[in-house]
């Protein structure tokens, strides 16, 4: 009999795929005391996954949960989410879309890098064993932008605030700036992965765009794809960084 490993919350207090039960950033934490809560161990993250998307929009008698779009409204969603990113003025810059994410945070974790070309879609990921969603948002953002030489102009979609808000609104080269410390004198976190970021952000001309998560983005839909299957594989590498202790 296979061991669970997964344990998909659907409804509870903070939905998504968990890799332990007990704990406070485990799955019983979000689902005692809720009343419907709807959750079960999985041995795969596919299933686990699969459970989550089915339950996502109703409660115990099927019905749809108050607060929850209709299927149309959701559907008019995405189409207006498709049709305000059509509207930016890319220009001649390539294109770029990227996607972290962790079961557990931290727990093991992926990123998803989708590259469109006219010769088909390069895609790129890879999973790490104990890791945050921040690093992985962080990581997908650094190996879309290291496959380019020479120096180019992109267009890097991210559904991260962390990240896009940390370069546009210049968060992170104050606190390089400053030894990597925040506006507080806290130290900044994950400055490993931010000091790569901000040197190929010098290499390329970098458009970063924000794009809303799971709101029917083609490019994002499918690095969120890339992500979450690398971090449930079965052969993660180390992240180093903040195994060690540095972030």
């Amino acid at each position: 009999m296979p061991i669970k490993k997964y344990y998909a919350v659907a409804v509870g207090r903070q939905p998504g795929i968990y890799t332990q039960w007990f704990g406070p950033a485990g799955a019983k934490a979000q689902v005692d005391g809720v009343v419907g809560a709807r959750y079960k161990g999985f041995p795969t993250i596919e299933e686990a996954r699969a459970f989550v998307e089915a339950h996502r929009d109703t409660n115990n008698s099927g019905r749809m949960q108050p607060g929850k779009p209709s299927p149309k409204a959701a559907k008019a969603k995405a189409a207006k989410a498709k049709k305000e990113d059509s509207t930016i003025d890319l220009g001649d810059r390539i294109v770029v879309y990227t996607d972290g994410s962790s079961l557990g945070n931290p727990g093991p974790g992926g990123y998803g890098v989708v590259i469109p070309t006219a010769g088909g879609d390069r895609e790129f990921s890879a999973g790490y064993r104990r890791t945050t969603n921040n690093r992985m948002e962080l990581m997908a953002c650094i190996v879309g932008l290291e496959q380019l030489d020479p120096p180019t102009a992109v267009a890097l979609y991210s559904d991260s605030r962390y990240v896009v808000d940390g370069i546009t609104k210049g968060w992170a080269r104050n606190w390089r700036r400053r030894g990597w410390r925040k506006s507080n004198g806290e130290p900044a976190l994950n400055v490993d992965l931010w000091s790569r970021l901000l040197d190929l952000c010098e290499r390329h001309d970098v458009m970063f765009v924000w794009v809303k998560g799971h709101a029917g983005n083609p490019g994002n839909e499918r690095c969120d794809q890339l992500a979450t299957r690398a971090a449930g594989g079965a052969h993660l590498m180390a992240d180093i960084a903040y195994e060690g202790g540095g972030n």
